[in-house]
Order: C-alpha cells, then structure tokens, then sequence
C-alpha cells in the first residue's frame, strides 16, 4: 500500500481543495504586479509622486507643517504615515522623506529639512529621532485646493482614515523633479527639468494645442531666459550636456533615450606656468566620494598616466583639485582620459514610464506629460468652482435667512422664548428653509451686534457677483483654459530664472572633437618594452628595450620567432598565414614572466594557421604583401588595423597557398626571389594599392614559390647582407639583366647572393 498522502489531522480529503498551480502562480503574481506597478513603482503623470511621497505631503499637511509653521520630528512625521496611511517599514517612509529633502538630489525640495539629511558623499542622513522637517512652497503648490474638493479621496489600508488619490498639482511636479522607480516588467526614469521652461512649454500648448514636441522645445538659449521653453534636463548638481539637439529632440518624442552628462571644469592658473584643473560640478546621482575613490584606484593602477594627484577640496561647494604629471600635458586630453574611464562623465536614462490618468502606465512623450497635466489643472480648476459655487449659494441662503431675522428681529426672540419647537414655526411664519431656521436658531447672542441690513446685503451682493463669474467660467471652456493659464504664469513667475531655485544649472555644450587615438594613448602610460614571438605563437613583452635576444628562455620544443623593441603605447600588428591581420595594444600583452601567452587566448585566430610576422603599427607607412604562391600587392597601413579579437581578412589565400611575406615599402622598384633562386626586378608603380583582394602576380614559378622579397630605389642600387654579414650592392646598370615585366620567370640570382635565398 501506498503511503497516506492527506495532512496530518484530516479524515480523509473533505477539506482539500485541487488548485491548477500554473494559474494559482499567474493569478498571485498577476496581483503582485499590479500592486508594485500601482501603488510603489510608478508615478502619477498628473502630480509626479509615488503613493509614499503622496502620503508624506498629505501627513505634514495634517500636521501643518506648513513653510511659515515650526518643524516637526521626522519620527513624528513618520509614526503619522505609517499609522494610517502606508502600510509598510518605517525605514523606507524616511528614506523617502529624506531624498525629498536633499537639494542634490531634488531639484526642487517638497520637504524643508533641519538637521543632517545626508550629503553628495553618499553619507546616511541621521536617525530620525534626530531631524526634523515641514514642507516648502513647492510641496503647499502640490497640495493647493485639496480641501476645496479638488481631487478624490479614498479609504486607508485600514479604512479608518481617508487619503487623496491624486493631489491637486499646480506645480509640474513630474517633470521638474523627475522619478525613478523599478517595477514588474517596467521601470521608470525621468530626470529632472527647469519648472519655469516646462511652464512657458505649458503655456504654448495651452495656446497651440497642436503644437509638435519640436515646438515646445528651444534648440538655442533665448536673451531672455525666462522666454526659454525646454532645452533639457535641469539637474540639480549641475553639470554639462553634450548631446546634439537632434538627439535630446528624438528622445522626448518617444518618451526613452538618454543623457550623456558632463562634469563642470576649468583649468586654474598656479603660476610659474604651472596650472592644475578644478571641478566644480559632478553628474547628476554620482557619489562624489565613491568617484574620487575611483579615480585614486585608477592612479595606483597607472591607469592615468597623465594625472599626477586627485584631491577633494569641497565645503558646501563641490571642488575637485586634479593635479597634472606635469606643465605639458593638454588639460582637454587629461580630462578626456578622465571622463572615458570615471564617471566625471555619466549617461542619465529617459523612461518616461508614468501611470496615465493614475491607471494605466504607458511610456509618454514630453507634450503627452505637458497635456495631461494641463487637462488635471482645468478638471481641478472645474471642481474648486463648483465647490466655491455651492459654498457661495449655501452662504446665500443663510444670508437670506439672517435678513427675515434682522427684519423681524423681536418676533425672532419671541418666538424662541415662547415656543417648545421653535424652528417649524419660524419656518411656516417666514417660509424659511431648514438650513436658514437651524443658521437663525444657531446664531451665537454676540452676532445680534453685527447683525445690520447693510452688511448683510454687502455680503450678499459680493457673493452673488462671485456666483455670476463662476457660473459664467464652469459654462465657457475658453474662459476656463484662461483660468489656467493665469494659474501656470504665477508659477512661471514664482520659480522664474532671476530666483535662485528657479536659475537652469545644467548647462549645453558640444563634445569637443579629440583624436580618438589621443586620448587611448593618454590612458597609457608611456613605457618602453620589447616584444617577443616565439614561433609557435606565444607573445610576451619584456619590460625595457632588450640588447640581447639570446638569453630568452622558451617552452620545449620552442623557439623565437622574432623580438623587436615598443612602447607600451604602441598598437602591434600579426599577420598570420591565412592573410588575417590582428591588432593588439603592446599594453595589454602579458608580462615578461614566465613564456608569455598563446595568441590564440588573445584574438579569435584559426587553429590551422600561425602568425607570418608582427610590427609597431605606423599609419604613415604602406605595406607590400605577398604569399607564397607569388601573388601580392599593396595596402596602407592604416586599412589593416582591426578593432576587433576577429581580426581584418585583407589577404584572399586559399590552401595551399598562404601568405608569405610583409614588409613596409621604400624607393619605386621591387626585388623578388623564388624558391628556384631566380630573381626579378620590376618598378613598383606596376603594383596595385588594394584594401583586400588576391593581388597580382608578382613572379611565375614552374615549381616551388616565392623565397624573398625587397623594395628599393633603382638610382641608390640592390643591396644584401650574406651568411658571413658581408654587404653586396648591385648598381642600376648592373641590374639591367634582371629587370623585366611583373609576373615573368627572372634570371638566375647574381653572384654572391646567399644561399638562403633571402637579402638578410
């Protein structure tokens, strides 16, 4: 019998119920999702917060920590937001709190913090039981109205309490602070903008609501800065921005691209015409002590060979002191170097992933954000009026009802004297309605003072002028967009460029066009090495420029293959029999411990192949190619230089032809020798110049193939070294029998010519 699968303490199988887990996993999941991406991850395009930030605002409103109040506990602030209205760790609700106070990190505080709330170093605010907090005019903007029914409210987690859904936003809150946020399959990236240019973008489309992004975007700066619509970001630390207007354009159509975020420098005078460079503004979220950690890394490494010290400077202000290796050195190539390695050069994602309408997330362009938020302006502005206009006609009806009193004042007091149930029979007296008898009856004693005819009829005057102008802009949208636009100019004007918040601190600039090779050169320190090939394809470098290749030790079996002297800035160029050029940076071959390593570990090369010869690349020079069937011709060097561990396939052989030979040219004619010890001399004009290809035939063989080839200049003559290091020269006239037509036979070699068929 099988073991009894039931729980421990069931009968049998009454209480068990069969679950589908792949749907039990789904639907779970499913709700998860939801949850994170609704109530945590994303923020609401209309006010740009997250539920927490949402609840922090509505808790210190409550609190009325307002920006002319005194500062609560941000213990105190804290217990208030997680008691009623967000369910989860007390950490993480100040966490939240405190970004929203960091001036690096928002660019416009909605929280007014005193105490430590942490630094551009990365260091921790303190415990909250130590710092305290109330709100900027920012955060009360975010809120105006929401007493006047502006937005809906909801039930807490616990329903014991109510919180806003939306808070009513007269700042552009998304746009100018941003959001980031990871959620279920989305996340969210948006950096932060200047308020005033967003509001000069708002005011345009309120004017032209078909206007394109294009045109709610200045590509120059504008005079008059307060005329500016949007350039870019705005970060908060500042920095520079070097992306083409046509980039920043494409990414705020789409809603996704990206930032590439410069730090700001200048170079400062010593004196003595020594110099040294300042930083004084860091990409946006960079760790201003993590980045000089890196850089100091960088400097132990060698990594930078220019930079002689990195020293932090800093007060309140960010000041980075770079010190130069010396007077020489080109501070834009030093910083170049600087910002390809560190991140004194950063990109800054654009996902403008945010809940539309607070239910459904979408990725936005930077006129759907602009447009949503107007349309929540004017549907707040329509919920304020009807609130003021039912207000008003409450009051009106009071009104009403305290001028019957007024009137009949002494009949009033009679009949609250005399009368058990007085409030129905001044209702059938006068016929007042039930609000005007319960306003009467309700009036405190002290009010019969002010009670007059003429104040009462200056209220309700004024009130019913107020009703007429609301009744006239809730029946006219015109009058209604013209409503907001007013409501947008106040805050174009409030957080303006001639306030100190409102000033742009992200500047624009374009990259400045360095040598790429400069700047690789730069990050290399300059040190001299020499080369060493064995011959079956193990590489090293040893440091210093080496006399004597004798003492090299190899693997058994192996042996040097050649040795020649670098620098470790140097690129070296191997040609392998397969016609395949590879590149590899004399830096980054291993050292001269041990038998170096194979190149095969180094570049992707064919098992069937070896290397033919390796080189210091020289981009002046042009190389002679040849394989060993007697095919060849020219390239510049410049075109055989790859990038990549593939290599560049520049010489077209097929087995069992492979090339041979490759030297760098010289004079106008070129000398070839085959295995057979014939010789032919022909002008090198004859040659062509390819990029890839076969070549042309350099010489006909009947058998074997070619020996040796030489490049030279006819008037200077022929020379070669034999086995006994003796130097043989054949003048031009003694030349005359060899020299004929490219790809003919030759003759045979003249005397003395070595016996290994090679000019040495």
């Amino acid at each position: 019998m099988g073991k009894n699968q039931n729980p421990p303490g069931s009968s049998g199988g009454d209480h068990i119920e069969t679950v589908d887990l792949r749907k039990a996993l789904e639907d779970r999941y499913l709700a998860y999702a939801l949850s994170t991406i609704m109530h945590r991850a994303l923020p609401d395009v209309r006010d740009g917060l997250k539920p927490v930030h949402r609840r922090i605002m509505h808790a210190m409103r409550l609190l009325r920590l307002n920006p002319d109040q005194g500062f609560a506990k941000c213990a105190r602030i804290v217990g208030e937001v997680m008691g009623k209205f967000h369910p989860h760790g007390d950490q993480s609700i100040y966490d939240a709190l405190v970004r929203l106070a960091q001036s690096f990190s928002v660019r416009y505080p909605l929280v007014d913090g005193q105490g430590n709330f942490g630094n551009i170093d990365g260091d921790n605010a303190a415990a909250m039981r130590y710092t305290e907090a109330r709100m900027t005019d920012v955060a009360t903007s975010l809120l105006e109205g929401i007493t006047e029914n502006a937005v809906d409210f909801r039930l807490t987690y616990n329903e014991e309490d109510e919180e806003p859904i939306v808070l009513p936003g007269a700042f552009p809150n998304l746009l100018a602070n941003g959001s980031s946020g990871i959620a279920v399959g989305m996340a969210t990236s948006i950096p932060p903008h200047n308020a005033a240019e967003l509001c000069k973008a708002a005011l345009h489309l309120i004017d032209h609501p078909e206007a394109e992004v294009e045109d709610l975007m200045s590509s120059t700066p504008n005079d008059d800065p307060d005329e500016n619509m949007v350039r870019g970001p705005d970060f908060p630390t500042g920095g520079v921005i070097v992306d083409s207007f046509d980039s920043i354009l494409e990414s705020y159509k789409t809603g996704r691209g990206s930032f590439r975020v410069r730090s700001k420098w200048h170079s400062e005078d010593q004196g003595r015409g020594t110099w040294q460079i300042v930083v004084t503004e860091i990409p946006y979220g960079v760790q201003k002590s993590r980045l000089i950690e890196k850089i100091a890394e960088l400097l132990l490494a060698r990594r930078l060979p220019l930079l002689e010290d990195v020293r932090d400077e800093s007060a309140e202000d960010v000041r980075l002191v770079l010190v130069p290796k010396s007077r020489t050195v080109d501070p834009a190539i030093l910083m170049e170097s600087l910002f390809k390695l560190t991140e004194l050069e950063s990109r800054f994602p654009l996902n403008m992933n945010v809940l539309s309408h607070g239910k459904v997330p979408g990725v936005l362009s930077l006129k759907q954000v602009l447009r949503e938020w107007l349309d929540h302006r004017k549907d707040v502005l329509i919920r304020r009026s009807r609130f003021r206009l039912d207000e008003i006609v409450r009051r009106l009806e009071i009104l009403g009802g305290y001028l019957i009193a007024y009137l009949n004042l002494d009949e009033v007091i009679r009949i609250i004297r005399e009368e058990d149930e007085p409030k129905p029979v001044m209702m059938a007296k006068w016929e007042l309605t039930d609000l005007q008898a319960e306003s009467i009856l309700n009036m405190r004693l002290r009010s019969l003072r002010k009670l007059e005819e003429f104040e009462i009829r200056k209220e309700h005057d004024a009130l019913s002028e107020e009703k007429a102008q609301i009744e006239a802009l809730l029946g006219s949208d015109e009058k209604q967009w013209k409503m907001v636009r007013w409501e947008v100019e106040k805050v174009r004007d409030r957080f303006g460029s001639t306030t100190d918040l409102g000033r742009r601190r992200t500047q624009f600039a374009d990259a400045p066009d360095h040598d790429v090779e400069d700047i690789h050169q730069a990050m290399i320190e300059r040190e001299p090495v020499t080369v060493v090939v064995s011959e079956k394809g193990w590489l090293r470098a040893m440091k210093g420029h080496m006399a004597d290749f004798s003492t090299l030790a190899f693997k058994e079996g192996d042996s040097l293959k050649l040795a020649f002297h670098a620098q470790t800035t140097d690129k070296i160029l191997f040609l392998t029999t397969g016609g395949k050029f590879f590149t590899i940076g004399a830096d980054r071959l291993p050292g001269g411990r041990g038998h170096g390593e194979p190149i095969r570990i180094m570049v992707d090369m064919e098992n069937d192949q070896s290397i033919v010869t390796a080189f210091v690349h020289d981009p002046a020079r042009t190389l002679l190619l040849a394989s060993y069937a007697g095919n060849g011709f020219l390239v510049k060097e410049t075109d055989v230089v790859a990038n990549t561990r593939k290599g560049r396939q520049v010489m077209n052989v097929k087995l069992p032809d492979e090339a041979k030979l490759c030297l760098p040219v010289t004079g106008d004619h070129v000398a070839i020798v085959g295995e057979n010890r014939k010789m032919l001399v022909f002008p090198l004009a004859e040659m062509p110049e390819m990029t890839r290809g076969k070549g042309v035939r350099l010489q006909k063989y009947k058998d074997g193939g070619v020996s040796d080839v030489k490049t030279f200049s006819l008037e200077t003559g022929l020379s070669w070294l034999d086995s006994a290091d003796r130097t043989f020269n054949r003048t031009k006239d003694e030349l005359v029998e060899w020299i004929g037509a490219r790809a003919s036979a030759g003759r045979m070699v003249p005397k003395g010519f070595p016996r290994t068929g090679k000019f040495g």
